[in-house]
């Protein structure tokens, strides 16, 4: 029946599969041994809890008895919820970004689609850093460019060299992740910087390169106050982020753009993402999500149960004699499997009802991603399969 869709979309399915497969997997665990015995630590599904101030927007959006803000609104979304947005972006960034910059969008993966189908020309090159989330692929193919991957250096920091090697006359932009997904990483102020200079020595006014920041991870940091960004330095920063982490809505789809102010094609831009926001059918986040967030733009859930889980998980990997770059941000941690074969190691912890994900599906085979962004007792259940699985490797 591979006949009845189409050709692209049937290839994307088995390229996605890894994930989907995973997700099947612990579905039928789950349903044998009972959903307490089984821990999946593959998912990235934020589950601390929405700070009060969200639930406070929440109620007082709820009590308004104004019909008007139910229906039809511009497609860049509310003044108020834009303005609010807006002043928020303006202190994380320390930039001045006004409310005219900001779009709302569906999510941080609406403002991507977006952002790429605004600037990229079919046969267009977008340069991603490995490892990376896999979604990107089917983003930059959706918007007929093509991905070209750049490997990051060994603890996952940007290679400055080799992203410079890969800059070519058909490069349209670059996306970076930084706090990382899959790795943890956060990138440094000097790669940052130095990112910034490699893309401004090859920026030219008749053939921009944009820098795409896919930023949702940027406020769950453990080890910083402040996550360093390149968006300060290079004025074609397209900021592309969303509220599912750092208020733990992921599913709300609250998600914006921001265009800084020195973006010389700014008014352009942000025009055509406008339209794009309409007619890529993302028509914006939800009217009642964008009312709570204009109340709560600046709230942060709290992060002491990512923390704890992730201090526990990463002393734990490091007893048993797994390799880890520890890490600084997000959700995951992302060690190398004992095995060059990241998914037969990870088929060996599905044995023992442990759930990861195999690092090829980031473009970064012999490693695994292990999200823990869940209960703390499940952290604590999965430890003796992911020990004894090592253990059997290297007794092998």
């Amino acid at each position: 029946m591979s006949h009845a869709i189409a050709r692209k979309v049937a290839s994307d399915l088995t390229s996605a599969s890894f994930i989907r497969e995973m997700f099947e997997k612990g579905r039928r665990l789950k349903a044998e041994f009972g959903e307490k015995n089984v821990f999946d630590l593959s998912l990235g599904n934020p589950n601390a809890s929405p700070p009060e101030a969200y639930f406070e927007a929440l109620r007082a959006v709820a009590a308004e008895r104004r019909p008007e803000l139910h229906r039809y609104m511009p497609n860049a979304g509310f003044d108020a919820a834009r303005a609010a947005v807006a002043q928020f972006v303006s202190q994380e960034y320390r930039l001045d970004v006004g409310a005219s910059s900001v779009i709302l969008t569906s999510g941080a993966a609406g403002g991507l689609n977006v952002a790429l189908h605004a600037v990229c020309n079919p046969g267009d090159e977008v340069i991603v850093l490995a490892p990376f989330f896999p979604e990107y692929r089917f983003y930059v193919e959706q918007a007929t460019a093509h991905l070209v991957i750049v490997p990051c250096d060994e603890t996952f920091q940007p290679d400055l060299d080799a992203l410079a090697g890969a800059i070519t006359e058909r490069t349209r932009a670059v996306i970076v992740n930084t706090p990382n997904n899959p790795t943890g990483a956060v990138y440094s102020d000097e790669r940052c910087r130095g990112l910034a200079r490699v893309l401004a020595e090859r920026d030219r006014p008749d053939r921009p390169l944009y820098l795409l920041l896919d930023d949702p991870y940027r406020r769950i940091l453990y080890d910083l106050d402040w996550c360093p960004t390149p968006a300060a330095h290079y004025p074609r920063t397209i900021i592309v982020s969303s509220y599912s982490k750092d208020l733990s809505i992921p599913g709300e789809r609250a998600g914006y753009v921001a265009v800084p102010p020195a973006m010389p094609e700014r008014e352009l831009l942000l025009g055509a993402m406008t339209m794009l926001n309409r007619t890529l059918g993302y028509v914006n986040a939800a009217a009642l999500t964008q009312r709570v967030i204009a109340r709560c733009a600046s709230a942060r859930c709290d992060l002491s149960l990512y923390r704890k889980n992730r201090d526990v998980l990463c002393a734990a990997l490091r007893e048993y004699g797994y390799a880890l770059v520890e890490p600084r941000g997000a959700l995951y941690a992302f060690p190398k499997t004992p095995v060059p074969d990241d998914a037969e190691f990870v088929e060996r912890l599905v044995t023992r009802r442990v759930l990861t994900v195999p690092g090829r599906g980031f473009g970064w085979p012999g490693h695994m991603r292990i999200s823990f962004c869940v209960e703390h007792e499940t952290i604590l259940g999965a430890l003796p399969g992911l020990k004894a699985a090592f253990d059997e490797v290297r007794k092998a």
